[in-house]
């Protein structure tokens, strides 16, 4: 904890609390020390209990994702309530986990948005790597009905999934192209420049633009 503490930055901390975060060590320095200490699954569990975002990363870093039991993650996810520690713990921790398609169903119909967010990341997770067994069209309703409202994570949550279908399902294409557009959520999301915006049909699009000329790429 003391050396977290001597590699804060009060610079780094302003740039993270635009972003909802509150931590200021540098993400490199971290995955430094991470690299240092190599996996300690003990010692990850001892910095998850202190509730410091810092040490948090630092315990996702280190840990064995395949030692934590169901409800282990159950709480962990509840927890972690900064977006950092939330997309790690899901990326990192979640998806290497052997629950992790029995919290995806579970999560993805929890009352808490913030929990169902990490459903959905898991869901979009499976269209892209493992979609045999999801049902697209009905994960197409489901966004078609409750995206436009949802709470800002949980809509990130779903406008990724509606994406990650038509990117990689020429069948439901179309239809996600469709629902991106007369939704409209995040058309208008400031994007810099070289970057794709996360607007459904533009980055839909623009993926399959991609895939498209890398095949021919490799034809020629």
């Amino acid at each position: 904890m003391a050396e977290l503490a001597a590699l804060e930055d009060p610079k780094t901390r302003e740039v993270n609390k635009k972003h909802g975060d509150d931590h200021g060590v540098n993400l490199s320095k971290l995955r430094a020390l991470a690299k240092r200490l190599k996996t300690q699954q003990e010692l990850a569990r001892r910095l998850w209990k202190t509730a410091d975002t810092a040490a948090r990363l630092l315990a996702i870093l280190i840990c064995r994702p395949k030692a934590f039991e169901r409800d282990d993650l159950d709480v962990m996810v509840r927890e972690a309530r900064t977006p950092k520690v939330h997309d790690w713990l899901v990326n990192y921790v979640v998806k290497k986990n052997p629950h992790s398609e029995e919290l995806r169903l579970a999560w993805s119909a929890d009352p808490d948005p913030v929990v169902a967010s990490a459903g959905w990341a898991l869901t979009t997770e499976r269209v892209a790597r493992k979609p045999e067994g999801l049902d697209l069209a009905g994960l197409l309703d489901v966004i078609e009905v409750e995206m436009k409202d949802a709470p800002d994570r949980l809509q990130w949550a779903m406008n990724h999934c509606l994406a990650q279908i038509g990117i990689e399902h020429a069948e439901h294409r179309a239809r996600a192209i469709d629902i991106g557009e007369r939704l409209e959520v995040l058309k208008d999301y400031p994007t810099p420049p070289n970057c794709t915006s996360p607007f459904a049909p533009t980055w839909i699009t623009e993926m399959v633009r991609r895939a498209s000329t890398s095949a021919s790429t490799a034809v020629g």
